[in-house]
Parts: structure tokens; sequence; C-alpha cells
């Protein structure tokens, strides 16, 4: 509940005081980063959405210049969703935002602590999409960082 308030507090358009993507935006290049390029069926599958929102998000996305429609790689028929450049960029950023934010919090923290706190988170978040059946990709650990 605080840290759901804490994010309420310091949010301004749907993004974090200091952050540079919203919420959304965020999560679908997150997705797209580690699983590749992915049509909106792949998307509507992956998050459990309707069409209608992932052609909103998508399309803001693309006029914001963090994603572009491309062929699918494989030949299949549907265009795909691959981030930019600039998306991927902004995305660094935002994690960074984001691990500092963490970091802040976690100042006094032992890191053991700290340690053993990603580890309950990770089995926390891994209970719950085995729970919802939707699991997510994750790339391959980095020793130093925060995966949520």
């Amino acid at each position: 509940m605080l840290m759901g308030r804490y994010m309420h507090l310091h949010k301004s358009k749907g993004r974090r005081a200091g952050g540079v993507l919203d919420r959304s935006a965020y999560i679908l290049l997150s997705r797209i980063r580690t699983q590749g390029p992915m049509s909106i069926g792949q998307l509507g599958d992956a998050f459990g959405l309707d069409v209608s929102t992932l052609n909103r998000q998508t399309a803001s996305a693309m006029r914001a210049g963090l994603v572009e429609r491309i062929p699918d790689p494989e030949g299949g028929m549907a265009r795909k969703f691959r981030i930019t450049e600039e998306g991927e960029h902004r995305l660094d950023e935002e994690r960074a935002y984001i691990v500092a934010s963490l970091g802040r919090i976690m100042t006094d923290w032992p890191q053991e602590d700290i340690a053993a706190f990603a580890d309950y988170l990770q089995r926390f978040n891994a209970g719950i999409e085995r729970l919802y059946g939707m699991p997510w990709p994750r790339p391959r650990k980095e020793s130093s960082s925060v995966d949520h």
C-alpha cells in the first residue's frame, strides 16, 4: 500500500517525477527488448490486454519514436514492433532512475538484506506469473542490479 501511495504522490501525467517514460511505455519497451520484435497479437497474449488498448499504447510509442513497425523477421504476415535506438536510450534512462530511487530507499540496508529482498521479490513475482500462467521473460541476471 505504501509503495502504491508513494508512486501515486510522485507521478505526473502517468510518469514518475523525474522519470522519462510512463508505466505502459516502460513495460512495453522492456518486453520488446527482452523478447525481440512482437506483433500486436503477441503483445496481447503477453500482457493479457485487448487489441484496442495495445493499439493506443503502440501508437503513442511510435509517435514518441520509441518503437517502429517492421515486417516479421520470420516471414509471417503480421508486422511487428521493434524498439528503436531512442527507445533503448529512454528505457535505460528510466531504469537507471528506478534503480537510483531504490538505492535512496535502501541506503542504510546491509547488502545481504538487499539481496534477500531482491530474491523474495523475484519469488513473489514468479508466484504471480505461475498463478496467472503469464511468465515474464528475463534477461540474464546482472550481479549488481535489481530486477524489479
